[in-house]
């Protein structure tokens, strides 16, 4: 058979494995945060009243200052910013998407995003905020699957941010069982029956999710909502601009009326 063009999804792969090829750890150099110590390296007496607080990077739902809102106690200085060596995916599976019926595991659509290593290259624009110190032990279980990192970001306009922030990273089944023991590992995911939360193969985007985070980097700006589309994969490697490309159903369809304010951007 003859040469015959590419497609978009052949070319996006192929990108996707370039990207991967050519990582050389640019975020290497940014510390793991130990859980355990509430992350007390990065509280910063700056809050209000001199009460200690931690920078946080938000780069999904958290793009929306109103999803911050509702998802802190405290939420100041909310702007956005930029982080630089890493890229978003959605290649794991969040327990809360299958209590809340929003998992579609027939077609395997139940990835919630996290960031990963990239390379030099590769920035997010994402949102900077603090939150008061005594919030970190909630913010450790509610993102329990994740590991921790203490990175450096700029401001919008290029400027180095005067301090570091915690950033939720990609991380693993097996880390989570040295972290919290396998019999916590079997309460909290076996009963969903899924064979892994991390890297499980197959595994999309779950549809109104993305369809939020979408609509809340739409919200914040152009700058925002062309680095969500451009520099957010699936994990297969496609770019999330691509994929809506194919699955513009996705940004049409509501989610259930009881979380229609929950996922709305």
């Amino acid at each position: 058979r003859g040469w015959s063009r590419p497609t978009r999804r052949t070319m996006d792969s192929l990108a996707g494995s370039r990207r991967r090829e050519a990582r050389r750890g640019a975020g290497s150099a940014d510390k793991i945060l130990d859980r355990n110590s509430n992350f007390r390296e990065l509280w910063r007496p700056e809050g209000e009243e001199g009460e200690a607080v931690v920078g946080v990077v938000g780069y999904g739902s958290l793009l929306s200052e109103r999803s911050a809102l509702s998802t802190f106690d405290s939420v100041e200085n909310f702007r956005l910013g930029i982080v630089r060596g890493y890229r978003r995916v959605f290649k794991h599976v969040a327990p809360i998407f299958l209590e809340r019926g929003i998992a579609i595991r027939e077609t395997m659509e139940m990835a919630s995003l996290s960031v990963e290593e990239g390379c030099d290259e590769d920035a997010i624009v994402v949102s900077l905020f603090d939150m008061k110190a005594s919030e970190v032990p909630a913010f450790i279980s509610r993102e329990e699957e994740y590991r921790f990192v203490a990175v450096t970001p700029e401001e919008l306009d290029g400027s180095p941010s005067p301090s570091q922030h915690v950033m939720c990273l990609c991380s693993s089944d097996e880390d989570f069982i040295r972290n919290y023991g396998e019999p916590y590992y079997n309460e909290r995911y076996g009963k969903y029956n899924i064979g892994r939360v991390w890297d499980l193969p197959g595994i999309l985007p779950c549809p109104v999710y993305l369809r939020h985070c979408t609509i809340a980097a739409e919200a914040a700006g152009e700058k925002c909502h062309e680095s969500f589309l451009d520099s957010t994969f699936i994990a297969s490697g496609r770019s999330i601009r691509s994929y809506l490309k194919e699955r513009q159903d996705i940004l049409t369809t509501l989610p259930p009326e009881h979380l229609r304010e929950r996922y709305g951007g």
